[in-house]
């Protein structure tokens, strides 16, 4: 079969390789149809792992598939189903897991596409007990964004900041895959939202999606808006991802016991905190890291409502790398999906 695998930093090469043999226990068999790229791919690309990996590694950390062959054991699956695979190998044994939190799993046996083989291949065998289905009327390309993007957004927006209907929310990085997904959760939810990015364009398109107020943050500061556009009482919700270049002014921009939630920091790993204004305004920090399989259902049954993720391009598979560069430089807006 072909698959994408990288060999080395920025070294990716299409190839053909053995395909998987019949799924085992508990296993089902997915043909790939679509992949989504996200940062992680391009730190992967860059030789930035964070952990013990093994070259060459199929890339590709998000992705949905036909359902092509069931596993001994499995049931609720048959050929022919749509599917989406959570892409962190669980246990399924820890407490965490048990619970369903399998972004908290103990026993994690690394992140496809960047620890072990990703989705960027035609077949895959894949743990039945994490795989999603896909609902009627969702494309293979939409559904490709139910776990790094809407699973990320569900879980920042509801599992830790608690959003509610009529609130006032800051989406940093509007252009991104989550931040425009978030936008649109948010209006959907009757929330007010302020966006920002960095430049013009971006900030169109933003609004365009329904942002009530842009900010393009390379021109004028977001704090500064969020305040005059509370009547100076800030916002209730700081949905950020940038890091270091936005976390003073996003705790800034919040009111007095409002929420950060966080999940990247791609601008920087380290920020100053005034530690003052977090106890004296009782500010609330939360942190995310990828979701629960629920919020992959969640997202999903959204995409089936009609609430879509923002596709910027949809390129075959020779042109992954042409789509890592273009992510790199943030020539995007919204999803670089992948077909096979």
């Amino acid at each position: 079969m072909r698959a994408l695998r990288l060999h080395g930093d920025r070294d990716l090469r299409l190839e053909d390789i053995p395909a998987p043999p019949p799924p085992g226990p508990g296993e089902v068999q997915l043909r790939i149809r679509a992949v989504a790229l996200n940062h992680i791919d391009v730190w992967g690309w860059r030789g930035m792992a964070f952990a013990e990996r093994r070259l060459p590694l199929v890339v590709g950390a998000e992705a949905s598939g036909e359902v092509v062959a069931v596993g001994p054991g499995v049931t609720g699956w048959r050929v022919g189903d749509h599917a989406t695979p959570y892409g962190a190998r669980t246990c399924g044994t820890c407490r965490y897991c048990r619970e369903g939190r399998d972004n908290l799993c103990e026993n994690v046996g690394g992140v496809a596409g960047f620890h072990i083989d990703g989705f960027a291949c035609e077949t895959v065998n894949w743990p039945a007990r994490t795989l999603v289905k896909v609902p009627d009327g969702v494309t293979f390309e939409d559904a490709a964004c139910s776990v790094v993007t809407f699973g990320t957004v569900e879980h920042m927006l509801f599992d830790n900041a608690r959003l509610q209907p009529g609130e006032t929310i800051l989406v940093q990085a509007a252009g991104s895959g989550i931040g425009s997904v978030a936008i649109r959760i948010a209006k959907a939810l009757g929330c007010t939202v302020i966006a920002t990015a960095g430049d013009d364009e971006k900030c169109e398109k933003a609004k365009a999606l329904g942002a009530d107020h842009v900010v393009n943050y390379s021109e004028k500061n977001f704090s500064t808006v969020a305040r005059r556009v509370t009547n100076k009482v800030g916002v209730d919700v700081v949905f950020e991802h940038v890091g270091a270049a936005t976390w003073g002014p996003s705790l800034l921009s919040l009111r007095k016991g409002g929420r950060l939630v966080t999940c990247g920091s791609t601008s920087g790993v380290s920020a100053d905190t005034n530690l003052m204004m977090l106890f004296q305004r009782q500010l609330h920090i939360f942190g995310s890291f990828g979701c629960r399989i629920e919020n992959v259902a969640n997202g999903l049954a959204k995409m089936a409502s009609g609430i879509r993720p923002v596709l910027d391009t949809v390129v075959p598979l020779e042109r992954f790398g042409e789509g890592l560069e273009r992510l790199e430089s943030r020539r995007v807006f919204g999803k670089i999906i992948v077909t096979l």
